[in-house]
């Protein structure tokens, strides 16, 4: 007579083993992920060493623990609890077995998250049991199923460890695997061949059945192509942001607090050292309500120092201080949480929730508000941003500008006391980003709070911010007025980053006078040499070609090419004699093409004036 019993009870045992699988895998994989202490690798070796060990080894390593002289076995006997060949001891040794799957399988789901996502939710307010809840989870749910029907395929099949902990008790621990073992054994190969059948067909149609469970939720926020809506264009090219922050007073029922709401003296101190390997950021500097920008090229550590104020990155020492509020202090040993910072931190990939439609998304940072206001001051930003209409759809359904858009009005939903962006117009084109621009800079005219911009575009940085921060290899190479920083550029790193273009190694000779090693000449300048003298430089559209070949700090120069670019011309000029070879030039020049169609057909040499108004005098 056939006996079902095996099967409710490998059903159960791989049911139950999957369930705390389910719970435990995630608990580790999110702790792992968030780790980078340096025993994580040897960690991370234990959790999931049962998955390589024999499964014999693993049930005798339970049955030292759990058995009467072990010690969890001991501390259960207080309890009048027996583990051992018991149905839960089938559990336990199920779960172990298939907790490395399931495990594995959801880190690496949670590490193919977009880390910007995370730090977005963070500084949004969110706590780090929401974050896994509403971002993580429902991001790697498909490889969290994956793990999931790893393990129950793998509590299903168990066998050693099941049969050294629990035994063979038929209607109590004899699971399917079992009974195979047992039907071989007794030559009953007939039935032996029915439990296989049985426990292949059951792992098949549960693995199946997640698989498409896991693809109807994948396209449930990702869309389907059938039901995807083109992404709409721009629309009306004035976004107008000033409405969003001016407007008459009957247009302000939100935004009174939004945008009026006193800072007092709004202040933002940073000094602060981050060490990484191969690297060091070691800077100060102030901001105040007048726009900050950043200004550096990559690699500088201008991304770095939004994360660090931000708080979803901690330096190893300094303070920083917003509104007179603490944020870090080493010292002291403050170190607020990004949640608890008021700090909106918008970084060039925007970092929209996927899984989340507009609405969603500019609501995430207002849990906790009253329903009725959420829902209040979810529309008014959506209109005020034009994007009506746009509320249930998903980011990936929207155009690049409509998607910064949404990230803006999220951001500046909380609140914020400053408001950091990390190059946000980099992923846009031409036209939109110019677009863009302008309503950025007319936000930031009337925001109230501390706007620190950062970019490696210097001419972006010139339009949009009053006053700029240069970075070069983690330091602060120069800070002020953003006059006074390109005008006179203190340094080498500086007049690059800044966009000079033409530079030489330099010596005093004497009052007013420096010698140009690399171009071969001596130049007058107005500008004091600083002690010690490296370099001097001109920008490129400060050479002026033609004029009278007396005049101060004129040379003769020839061309050694010319690049066209749509309005202006880039030419490459030797000085003091025709190029060996067109390779070779001293001076980088740029003028519009209507001034190059005057001269480009003068005869050599041709004379080019380096204004001594115009010289940078540098250190190195």
């Amino acid at each position: 007579m056939f006996d079902a019993a095996p099967i409710w009870i490998s059903l159960k045992t791989a049911l139950a083993a999957t369930a705390i699988t389910f719970v435990l895998g995630i608990a580790a994989a999110r702790a792992m992920a968030a780790w980078r202490g340096r025993l994580r690798s040897v960690v991370d070796g234990l959790l999931m060493l049962p998955l390589v060990l024999p499964p014999s080894v693993v049930g005798f390593a339970l049955l030292v623990l759990f058995g009467r002289t072990g010690p969890l076995g001991i501390l259960l006997a207080h309890f009048g609890v027996s583990v051992v060949f018991t149905w839960p001891a089938t559990v336990i040794a199920s779960t172990v077995v298939g907790f490395p799957l399931m495990y594995r399988t959801t880190l690496g789901a949670f590490s193919q998250i977009d880390s910007d996502l995370i730090h977005a939710a963070q500084t949004l307010g969110a706590s780090e049991g929401r974050i896994l809840r509403e971002v993580m989870l429902p991001l790697a749910g498909p490889g969290i199923l994956a793990g999931a029907s790893l393990a129950f395929a793998r509590g299903l099949g168990e066998f050693g460890a099941t049969l050294m902990v629990a035994g063979d008790i038929p209607g109590v621990t004899q699971t399917i695997p079992i009974a195979v073992y047992f039907a071989v054994e007794g030559n009953r190969l007939d039935q032996a061949a029915i439990w296989s059948l049985i426990v292949v067909g059951i792992t098949l149609v549960v693995i199946a059945a997640m698989e498409l469970w896991s693809r109807d939720q994948l396209g449930w926020w990702r869309g389907a192509e059938a039901r995807t809506h083109p992404p709409a264009e721009l629309g009306p090219p004035a976004a107008d942001f000033s409405d969003f922050f001016s407007g008459s007073q009957q247009r302000r029922t939100l935004d009174d607090k939004l945008v009026s709401r006193d800072h007092g003296t709004a202040d933002l101190t940073v000094e602060i050292e981050r060490r990484l390997p191969g690297f060091a950021l070691q800077l100060g500097f102030r901001a105040d309500r007048a726009p900050l920008g950043v200004l550096g090229a990559s690699g500088a550590g201008k991304s770095m120092t939004l994360r660090s104020i931000a708080g979803v990155d901690s330096p190893t020492r300094g303070r920083i201080v917003l509104n007179g509020r603490t944020l870090f202090d080493s010292e002291q040993g403050i170190n607020l949480p990004a949640r608890k910072r008021c700090v909106a931190l918008l970084s060039q990939s925007y970092a929209l929730f996927p899984h989340l439609t507009v609405a969603e998304n500019v609501a995430f940072g207002l849990k906790g508000k009253p329903a009725a206001e959420r829902e209040r001051r979810v529309s008014e930003l959506i209109g005020r941003v034009r994007l009506r209409g746009f509320e249930h759809r998903y980011p990936h359904e929207l155009s690049g500008g409509q998607q910064q858009r949404v990230a803006l009005a999220r951001a500046l939903a909380v609140e914020p006391e400053a408001l950091l962006l990390d190059e946000p117009l980099s992923a846009l084109d031409t036209h939109l980003r110019s677009q863009m621009e302008m309503r950025l800079m007319e936000m930031i005219e009337n925001y109230a709070g501390i706007t620190l911009y950062v970019t490696h575009n210097l001419e972006e940085a010139y339009r949009i911010s009053t006053n700029l921060v240069v970075l070069s290899r983690g330091r602060v190479a120069a800070c002020g007025p953003k006059e006074q920083v390109f005008r006179h550029p203190p340094s080498y790193a500086v007049a690059r980053v800044t966009g000079c273009k033409n530079f030489s190694r330099a010596r005093a000779a004497g009052s007013g006078l420096v010698e140009a090693t690399d171009w071969h000449c001596t130049l007058a300048s107005v500008q004091d040499a600083p002690d010690p003298l490296a370099y001097v430089g001109i920008r490129a559209h400060h050479l002026v070609l033609g004029g009278d070949p007396e005049a101060p700090n004129t040379f003769p120069c020839w061309l050694a090419r010319a690049v066209a670019t749509p309005f202006c011309m880039t030419l490459y000029l030797p000085l003091h004699g025709a190029p060996p070879n067109p390779g070779m030039h001293h001076l980088e020049a740029e003028l519009l093409k209507d001034r190059w169609e005057s001269i480009k057909d003068r005869p050599f040499p041709w004379y080019v004036r380096l204004d001594p108004e115009r010289l940078f005098l540098m250190k190195e």
